[in-house]
């Protein structure tokens, strides 16, 4: 690539900023760059790191809108169904019943699912398949919750099941309304996702955005969208152990915070609170073990949570940097 030619991606590292550090004994080992944003209450911006503006691939962090998508396109789930359609889960067992359920509603088989094979991350899920003689599953693959929503919509709305992942089919379509309504931007890259689906690239700006809208949505609302919206938060604060695990990062920050939020593939994070106060974090090196700790302290700086919040978060989040077994460092937030 010549000096010349613009470069075709997200913000360059001299657009970017140290998020944080990981010491081991006193010694500064890696250090984290990237941008992030936090919007208040009325969406206004009041910090901002880095090029919060940039378009991104938001990657997983897309699930809520294209769980939206598949209920607004005639999808009928149960509140923990949503969940699991929202989530980047383990495969444990519970969470792949789910999943079966979903197909088995408009009597699809497994092999409707298009996502990649995979081994359940969950260790009991795992020894169940290695027991019964079975390799990996599309069943057990993190995104196999999405894909038997969007599966039932094309069901319910009479489409073809076996082109969902299509960027033309109607139901992908349908996701880049969804995405562009709630992030009020337009979209201005696509790709394909790990999991075989169509990814599109805003900003965290826009991001951040289109979770406060879905996090403080009401089911009074006059849109069905956005009634969709409210039932979808209501879910995954009722059930936030399914949005990954009980210890996963956004699972801890649904919980102690009562905020809708996700992770994404590359570093990305988002968290929205009740009062609409959202934080978005992109690390540029793709590595998510910042994300969650830069969100809170970014929330925390600008009095969105108390300390006491805080403290809860961290003492949660897997932080500690670890020789011989014990703690010998930490993940330490350098931005704010």
């Amino acid at each position: 690539m010549s000096a010349a030619t613009p470069q075709r991606g997200t913000f360059a590292v001299s657009d970017a900023v140290e998020l944080a550090v990981v010491e081991r004994g006193g010694f500064v080992e890696s250090r984290h760059i990237g941008s992030a944003v936090v919007l208040d209450a009325e969406g206004q911006i009041v910090r901002e790191l880095g090029d919060p503006r940039a378009a991104i691939f938001p990657r997983s962090t897309l699930k809520p809108f294209q769980a939206l998508a598949s209920l607004a396109s005639g999808a009928d789930l149960s509140p923990e169904q949503m969940v699991v359609a929202t989530a980047s889960h383990r495969g444990t067992v519970e969470q792949a019943k789910l999943v079966r359920r979903i197909l088995g509603r408009v009597r699809l088989k497994l092999n409707a699912l298009l996502c990649p094979p995979a081994w359940p991350e969950d260790l009991e899920a795992r020894n169940e398949l290695l027991k019964g003689g079975h390799g990996p599953l599309p069943v057990f693959m993190e995104c196999s919750g999405k894909h038997a929503a969007m599966l039932q919509a094309c069901v319910a709305s009479q489409w073809d099941t076996e082109s969902y992942l299509s960027p033309e089919h109607p139901l992908q379509e349908r996701v880049r309304e969804v995405i562009q309504r709630m992030t009020g931007e337009h979209i201005t890259a696509s790709s394909v996702d790990g999991c075989g689906l169509p990814v599109y690239a805003v900003s965290l700006v826009g991001l951040a955005a289109g979770y406060a809208r879905i996090r403080t949505t009401t089911h009074d609302s006059p849109w069905p969208l956005y009634r969709d919206a409210a039932s979808l938060t209501d879910a995954v604060l009722a059930h936030p152990e399914l949005i990954s695990g009980k210890d996963g990062a956004d699972a801890v920050l649904i919980q102690e915070l009562g905020a809708l939020a996700k992770v994404g593939a590359e570093g990305v994070m988002v968290a929205a609170l009740p009062d609409g106060t959202t934080a978005a974090v992109k690390v540029l090196d793709g590595n998510l073990r910042p994300a969650a700790v830069v969100l809170v302290e970014l929330l925390a700086s600008v009095g969105a949570i108390d300390e006491p919040a805080a403290q809860r978060v961290r003492a949660r989040l897997d932080l500690a940097v670890l020789g011989g077994g014990r703690p010998v460092g930490e993940i330490r937030v350098t931005c704010v």
